[in-house]
């Protein structure tokens, strides 16, 4: 339903001022108030969860955002619930990647948290809107959940409103920083961290003549990242980064990951002694 038609002068007002206050955010506790607040009148929760990444091989992130207790981002670790969200994500597309209302959770799909208090609080709540963003250009949908223990007045309505505001809220968790450990650092990022990062893909690439992209894998090899995870940072399959593993040992003249690793860190260590 068109949601303009449906809404007051008053609530028009508000939703102009809740699309100009996204605008602003640039720090978890603006998030926080905005969701709190501003949101919080046009679609009423407990909690927000945003989860982002590759839900078909289950390398996902998550962020809480809540005033309840217990409910927050460093309440839970990413494996605890990405069985929850990628439950929801298969309902959503499912409901063709449109918006929906949840009443009830499967315990498969909550069986991963880690207390019982955790798990009380999510089953006290009596809705849950899902909406999401199909990144049809690379491997990193998001999905966003809006808890609550109470029921939408008008179901159209609510989920009209999700509709529209999704973009904004979408936009709102893109300003703020990711938290320590929310994401894969990328070998061309700058600062010390992604200067170290280069330097060793380039001391990777004077091994056995690897190319720019082989002597990339390899230092995600190092950092303990399967075929499918260094596919999913890279952006290529699983297949591809396979078939560059096979080149790569063939140039390396080893049989696997271990001894590749080994056999670059050891010319990486022979070059400083020098």
């Amino acid at each position: 339903m068109p949601l303009m038609a449906h809404l007051s002068a008053e609530e028009l007002g508000h939703l102009l001022q809740t699309m100009q206050h996204s605008l602003r955010i640039d720090s978890h506790y603006a998030l926080f108030n905005w969701l709190q607040e501003d949101v919080q009148r046009l679609l009423p929760h407990e909690a927000v969860i945003a989860a982002w990444g590759d839900f078909s091989l289950g390398l996902v992130c998550h962020d809480v955002v809540s005033s309840l207790q217990g409910m927050r981002t460093r309440s839970f670790s990413d494996a605890t619930l990405q069985p929850f969200t990628s439950w929801l994500f298969k309902r959503w597309t499912e409901h063709g990647f449109q918006p929906f209302i949840n009443h009830a959770f499967s315990d498969s799909a909550l069986q991963s948290l880690e207390s019982e208090q955790t798990i009380d609080t999510f089953h006290g709540m009596r809705t849950t809107l899902v909406h999401g963003i199909k990144d049809q250009r690379g491997r990193h949908d998001c999905l966003y959940v809006l808890l609550s223990d109470g029921e939408p007045r008008d179901r159209a309505k609510t989920l009209a409103s999700l509709r529209f505001l999704l973009p904004y809220i979408d936009a709102s968790f893109r300003q703020v920083a990711h938290l320590p450990g929310q994401y894969y650092e990328q070998p061309h990022q700058r600062g010390p961290a992604g200067q170290a990062a280069a330097e060793n893909v380039d001391a990777n690439a004077l091994v056995g003549d690897l190319s720019a992209r082989e002597a990339e894998i390899m230092d995600w090899v190092r950092k303990g990242k399967t075929n499918p995870e260094i596919g999913m940072i890279l952006d290529i399959s699983a297949f591809t980064v396979k078939n560059h593993m096979q080149r790569i040992f063939k140039k390396l003249d080893v049989l696997n990951r271990a001894q590749a690793v080994a056999k670059i860190d050891s010319y990486r260590h022979a070059l400083t002694q020098k």
